[in-house]
């Protein structure tokens, strides 16, 4: 049996792809025994292994082998996890690759040890490569051939150049792999000693070509509503919370990612914020808790999603900072309908 779990946000999104096909949710749920209540909850995580048994029983269902490579292909990250939306709200292809190494167990938490991530990026005879470690991977090969489709298609819409040259599969060539000639457009290798993908040298400092601050365009509504209550345009206070809203997510945010952008020096901000009757510290940790219960509040990102999106390293940090900030757990702030 397959060890690790899934997003429940990431498995409703393969269901609703299968459905595509025709077929209710209802018949490929009763096959795989699942309930949709199950992935109702935005914080629930799912079984892997009940994860592969609804994918390889749509696919057999909708009689489709190729169905979650497809998927992969066709629905891009953004549209179903806050890890797609971070990516995107990179400012180079690089950058995306770092957050995609350090969110990317918030989609699938798999069983690959406590020290090896499960993608790394090598450097192999003068080639790049972006290697997926996953432990036995060929017990369900398609969470490799859905991740590396989706980031081949994703970026694709927006890059000058293909950014993969070369994919690699430990698997058998499958049933199906004039689909997989389709959709990667480059040589594909099957039977390999890695799942690998050779990427462009250069493609670390091409640009992501979306706005910066697009991921808290989509989750940061109630937010920046809520910046324009609580300062005045014109104080250093408010400059500097509005310059740390898209870079949060990365953590470990210091003054001086804030005074290159703001223009003074760094004792000169520090001397202004104790003007104002706060500090740097004070500004990052009350941006945190508000912007923390601004998204409970508003019931549409999961905590684990918040505690990445706010620069924790997992959700445990962020639960422990808002007992600190509140005196109640993230899940007494919810809504009553969400808990």
């Amino acid at each position: 049996m397959l060890q690790g779990t899934a997003s429940a946000a990431f498995v409703r999104g393969f269901l609703d792809f299968a459905a595509e096909s025709g077929v209710s949710k209802e018949l490929l749920l009763e096959g795989a025994k699942f309930s949709l209540r199950d992935l109702n909850d935005l914080d629930t995580r799912v079984p892997l292994e009940k994860y592969r048994q609804l994918v390889h029983e749509s696919q057999k269902t909708c009689n489709d082998s190729a169905l979650a490579l497809k998927w992969g292909a066709a629905v891009d990250m953004a549209e179903i996890s806050v890890v797609g939306l971070i990516m995107n709200a990179s400012r180079t292809m690089g950058e995306a690759f770092e957050q995609l190494l350090r969110y990317t167990s918030l989609v699938l938490d798999l069983d690959v040890g406590t020290t090896v991530p499960r993608f790394v990026l090598l450097q192999q005879n003068n080639e790049l490569w972006m290697v997926d470690r996953r432990q036995n991977p060929n017990q369900f090969p398609e969470i490799s051939e859905t991740s590396f489709a989706r980031l081949v298609c994703g970026p694709r819409q927006f890059l000058e150049q293909p950014h993969v040259l070369e994919v690699h599969f430990t698997h058998a060539q499958p049933d199906h792999h004039v689909d997989y000639a389709r959709i990667f457009q480059c040589p594909v290798r099957f039977s390999r000693h890695w799942n690998a993908m050779k990427l462009h040298p250069q493609v670390a400092t091409w640009p992501v070509a979306l706005e910066p601050d697009y991921v808290f365009g989509i989750l940061t509504q109630h937010a920046d509503t809520l910046l324009e209550k609580i300062a005045s345009p014109t104080s250093v206070r408010a400059q500097v919370e509005a310059l740390m809203m898209p870079i949060l997510h990365k953590g470990n945010i210091t003054a001086g990612d804030i005074t290159t952008k703001i223009g003074m020096s760094r004792q000169t901000l520090y001397r202004k914020l104790q003007e104002e009757g706060s500090s740097f510290k004070d500004v990052v940790n009350s941006l945190r808790k508000k912007l923390a219960i601004e998204y409970l509040l508003a019931g549409k990102t999961s905590i684990s999603e918040i505690a990445y999106l706010l620069g924790f390293s997992d959700p445990a940090s962020f639960s422990r900072a808002f007992k600190r900030w509140t005196g109640k757990s993230p899940k007494e702030e919810l809504p009553k309908n969400r808990t």
